[in-house]
């Protein structure tokens, strides 16, 4: 059976229904949207064999991120020791725009505690708190990306979930305090193929955090021990998150109850190396895409609601639009 790329079917499905419409104008062009950005925070190791891991993924995440040009902030590797970590984190994010279309991405790699009330994170001198952090993200109103490796990190998913934003941690409790195995896992899943599991030459955030948690768990079971570490991803902005287990490769097992979105459609449309075809689209091109993607998925949701007739009425409606959206894309400018 052949299977054609999305863009593809939706391309000839314009052309099939809509050819007689004239293609639209192109947009004039827009400012360049400014790189992405991720920043690195590598915590203090505390023994000499974690303080190799730590730089391990800290180097596998900068080889991802400038194979696209993304600009990378490194913290917590230097031997510099003023002003401490967690004052030069809180300078970088102060200096960070606010609002653009530019990605910024958070990746704490290293070890967490919880004390029953605050989660921290540990830095070399004063930790870092999920209150704190979500005090200096609180103006932020561009796409975040956060990731916290550490143990103890379920805490930080609570308070930085917002709309807009994908949060992850490692543990789904502040007392999951063992040393965790999903920063390395993760770090290992955006360079490696098979973590592709849409086969779109993209591995988006979803499919590494289901990757990475499928590698985790894998190695705990290969060394005989309890698996101590369950990953949550939020990115609907309850804060409630969602664990791998929902999902059987990219198809949603389970649904939330009384109505709620289930986490991973707007990370799935996240990726931190995009493909050829992807890196062409324009961001006002691809915003308007993963809108009508929700869109589409929400009207999934509703099928049970609707009669037949309205939900192909409306599905026609999106699958057009979107259809037209990448004609147009890929029609030169006249």
């Amino acid at each position: 059976m052949i299977r054609l790329p999305f863009a593809a079917l939706c391309g000839m499905i314009a052309w099939l229904l809509v050819g007689f419409i004239p293609a639209r104008l192109q947009a004039r062009s827009s400012p360049p949207t400014p790189p992405p950005v991720l920043v690195l925070v590598i915590g203090a190791p505390g023994e000499p064999g974690y303080a190799t891991n730590f730089v391990s993924q800290a180097t596998l995440w900068t080889e991802a991120a400038q194979r696209q040009g993304t600009r990378v902030l490194t913290i917590g590797l230097s031997s510099e020791e003023t002003p401490e970590d967690r004052t030069r984190l809180e300078t970088v994010l102060t200096d960070e725009s606010k609002d653009t279309n530019a990605a910024l991405w958070l990746v704490l790699i290293g070890h967490g505690t919880f004390d029953g009330k605050e989660a921290r994170f540990n830095l070399r001198g004063t930790d870092l708190t999920a209150t704190e952090l979500a005090t200096w993200l609180a103006p932020f109103q561009r796409p975040l990306t956060i990731i916290n490796t550490a143990s103890a990190s379920s805490p930080f998913l609570q308070k930085l979930a917002r709309t807009n934003r994908i949060v992850i941690t490692a543990t789904r409790s502040g007392y999951e305090q063992n040393a965790t195995r999903f920063g390395q896992a993760f770090a290992e899943a955006l360079l490696d193929s098979t973590a592709d599991l849409d086969a779109d030459a993209q591995t988006s955030i979803l499919e590494a955090f289901l990757s990475a948690s499928q590698r985790v768990a894998s190695r705990y079971q290969e060394d005989g021990r309890l698996l101590t570490e369950h990953a949550l991803i939020d990115d609907n902005g309850d804060g409630l998150g969602t664990s791998p287990d929902w999902y059987r490769g990219l198809r949603p097992i389970k649904k939330p109850k009384e109505g709620k979105s289930l986490d991973g459609l707007r990370a799935h449309q996240v990726h931190l190396i995009p493909s050829a075809a992807e890196q062409k689209l324009s961001p006002e091109v691809r915003a308007r895409r993963d809108e009508l993607e929700r869109r589409l998925a929400a009207l999934r949701d509703r099928k049970a609601s609707l009669t037949e007739d309205a939900y192909y009425a409306e599905l026609e409606t999106l699958l057009l639009e979107l259809a037209v959206l990448y004609r147009d894309a890929e029609t030169p400018a006249r």
